[in-house]
């Protein structure tokens, strides 16, 4: 979003402080509301999230006794962009002082970019065609130098301050090629006030954060000078970003110790000017990752103030909830999970909420509203989008100003992709265009509509609590795209499947890309696009660990954990949001998988739906022993007649005639249901497609996709 984009704020909005919880617990409630009056909040649960007038249609429902009362109606400011503030003590007082950094530009424009400011108005800053030094106080009062950067080279800009002499020289000096260029200049502004603070990448003005820098900043140091040609002086402060590069701390390694903070998550463990290619891992050498990448639209947490605690009643059921906002004759839904009762089960069956995937997409602007979009927006009431009010942060799946990747995802600011009733696609006909949570409903409305009892855990709780949040569940059902994944929950995964847990993966695309998360940043994930895989972005050479974790990102089937070792599939095709059809093989015909099929009398299984028209489709899963599908797992039915939108994914192509299997590329284009038994005596079940259980409402439920599962649930909680 550029500096001058003028966008306007939803009427109500919001987000809470936490993405599940359980009975008996509060959440913290955070809103922003245009116009005075009062907002009213109230519990509701969340049955089909899909507006479709030819399908489910949305169930909202008042929780009994949810009535959360209202509060006064307050605008909250999303303040989108990082920096970094530190104190400077009285370290820019004295008789001759040198304020010097390096930076790499990866935008410039026009109007200033601030790269170090110190109070009200002393700001280092840099257009396309200079870079200055303006102080305020009366003329002259500023230093500038004519000078033309390029993108992604490495520069040194000193400012040199002889107050005791009237004086200011201002150099920059690029790493590597090109000429240095130097500015003298009279100096009649008085140094900056002693303690105010120092900011990086951006300057405050009228009490906000502005002119944001694009770009990577790295060793900015302040030191005491004899005069104004001596090259070296005495260290007064140096902000070393090589430590802590897992947090958002900033080091002052000075005699000083001027400890700060980044704000908003700018992009850490990135290349800095002295790293050559000897060292890939940041933890290595630090050093060659000293710098930090700023960007104009990063944000972190919100940081809005809390308009309402949020009680969840003791004996809540386990399940899908909201709190809606009222006002002005507006609302929004904000969702949230609740658990089961620590230690405790109260169904055979839990469903896996994919919320890291939910919110490594959080407001993913596609780009895409069009005429058609909005008018199907407006026909059935759906919640705006990111592409409407981009002023509340993107995905990862998004490029910020500069080109570069967007790697971190707060849930900790409005999510409006993750909203009942949510269009990704405007679809065509009775298709509804959904993904994600609102997608998700037509499974979990299955589980009403069926009456199968369930329990619901999330991605983060079961990243927090480990393999014990799931023991003892006869069945587990994923989304139908479980894309993103940590080390700790494919962990747990693993261990409930080899002590007998049965699980169902209802997706596709599923278990790919590797994450971080860390304690010391609550509500925030990473992720590294690194080397193979289809990449919304790629990182850059040698960025390919977290800077959370310190571990090595990108693909988990890079990572020596395929898909297909713990689910049977994995990820081979992706095509445009349509589906088709699976057919079944001869071995599902063998009494002992054949009870999947029983009551299904389709010859084309699931050639209809409501997500992409078919249960096969946009994004496609397959066997592959070699990448660890056992030798035992039977494929019961696979797709066919796929449109030439279809595509093999980069990683099993070796050229563009040769695939890693040999098979023809075409070939690949195929997802695969799979049955196989686990070590422990479990079972897993897999789809292999993301538009697998868009077909589950289909003829009100009532259909061969929804009988199949309804048969695989059945056997999997049996004697539970």
């Amino acid at each position: 979003m550029a500096p001058s984009t003028v966008v306007k704020d939803l009427a109500i909005t919001g987000y809470l402080d936490e993405i599940s919880v359980r009975p008996g617990g509060r959440l913290a409630l955070k809103s922003s509301a245009t116009g005075e009056g009062e907002v009213a909040a109230e519990l509701v649960a969340i049955g089909s999230a899909d507006a479709n007038p030819d399908g489910p249609g949305v169930a909202i429902v008042p929780v009994e006794g949810g009535d959360l009362g209202t509060f006064p109606a307050r605008r909250q400011e999303i303040a989108l962009g990082s920096y970094g503030v530190v104190p400077t003590g009285d370290v820019l007082q004295g008789a001759t002082v040198a304020i010097s950094f390096n930076m790499q530009p990866w935008l410039l424009r026009d109007t200033p970019s601030a790269l170090i400011a110190v109070g009200g108005g002393f700001t280092i800053a840099a257009t396309r065609s200079e870079v200055r030094c303006d102080a305020g106080g009366t003329e002259p009062s500023g230093c500038a130098l004519p000078f033309e950067m390029k993108r992604r080279v490495w520069y040194r800009v000193t400012l040199t301050l002889g107050t005791s002499v009237g004086r200011a020289m201002l150099s920059v000096v690029p790493l590597g090629r090109g000429e240095a260029a130097t500015a003298e200049t009279a100096w009649t502004a008085p140094p900056p006030p002693v303690d105010a603070p120092l900011c990086i990448a951006a300057a405050e003005r009228d009490g906000r954060m502005r002119d944001h820098f694009n770009g990577r900043i790295e060793d900015v140091r302040v030191r005491r000078l004899t005069s104004l040609e001596d090259a070296h002086g005495s260290c007064l402060a140096f902000w070393d970003f090589s430590r802590g590069i897992e947090t958002q701390a900033i080091v002052d390694a000075g005699p000083q110790a001027l400890n700060g903070r980044f704000v908003n998550f700018p992009m850490r463990a990135v290349r800095g000017s002295r790293w050559d290619g000897t060292e890939h891992r940041w933890i290595h050498k630090p050093d060659h990752y000293a710098a930090v990448h700023f960007h104009e639209d990063d944000i972190g947490n919100a940081g809005w103030g809390t308009d309402l605690e949020v009680p969840i009643p003791d004996g809540c059921p386990s399940g899908i909830y909201g709190v809606r906002l009222s006002h002005a004759g507006t609302s929004d839904v904000i969702p949230f999970y609740v658990l089961p009762p620590r230690g405790k089960r109260t169904a055979d069956v839990v469903f896996l909420a994919s919320t890291f995937t939910y919110q490594a997409y959080a407001n993913h602007a596609r780009g895409n509203l069009d005429a058609a979009m909005r008018e199907r927006i407006e026909a059935w009431g759906t919640p705006e989008g990111p592409d409407s009010h981009p002023q509340y942060g993107f995905s990862t799946y998004n490029f910020h100003p500069d080109g570069s990747g967007t790697a971190y995802s707060s849930r900790l600011r409005p999510v409006l992709t993750m909203r009942p009733g949510f269009l990704t696609f405007a679809g065509e006909g009775y298709v509804s265009g959904l993904r994600h949570f609102p997608a998700d409903s037509h499974l979990t409305e299955f589980f009403r509509r069926k009456g199968i009892a369930f329990d619901v855990v999330t991605d983060e709780d079961l990243h927090r609590e480990g393999a014990d949040l799931i023991a003892g569940y006869p069945a587990l059902v994923t989304s139908s795209h479980p894309e993103y994944h940590t080390r700790q929950t494919l962990d747990a995964l693993k261990a409930y499947t080899e002590t007998g847990g049965h699980l169902a993966y209802l997706g596709g695309n599923g278990f790919y890309w590797r994450i971080a998360t860390s304690p010391l940043a609550p509500g925030i994930l990473e992720v590294r696009r690194a080397e193979g895989g289809i990449r919304a972005w790629a990182t850059e050479a040698g960025e390919n660990y977290h800077a959370l974790d310190g571990e090595y990102g990108g693909l988990w089937r890079r990572n020596g954990r395929p898909p297909q070792e713990l689910v049977g599939v994995g990820f081979s095709s992706q095509g445009l949001f349509e589906g088709s059809y699976y057919r079944r093989t001869e071995a599902s015909y063998h009494p002992a998988v054949a009870w999947v099929f029983d009551g299904v009398d389709e010859e084309k299984i699931g050639d209809y739906g409501f997500s992409g028209g078919g249960a096969a489709g946009f994004e496609l899963d397959r066997a592959d022993h070699e990448l660890g599908t056992p030798d035992n797992a039977v494929i019961l039915a696979r797709s066919e007649a796929h449109s030439d939108s279809f595509v093999v994914v980069p990683e099993e192509l070796l050229s563009h005639l040769r695939t890693v299997t040999g098979e023809p590329p075409r070939d690949l284009v195929r997802a695969e249901m799979v049955l196989m038994p686990t070590p422990g005596g479990g079972q897993v079940f897999s789809t292999g497609s993301i538009t697998f259980c868009g077909s589950l409402p289909w003829n009100d439920f009532d259909n061969g996709v929804a009988r199949i599962l309804q048969n695989v649930l059945a056997r999997f909680t049996a004697g539970a």
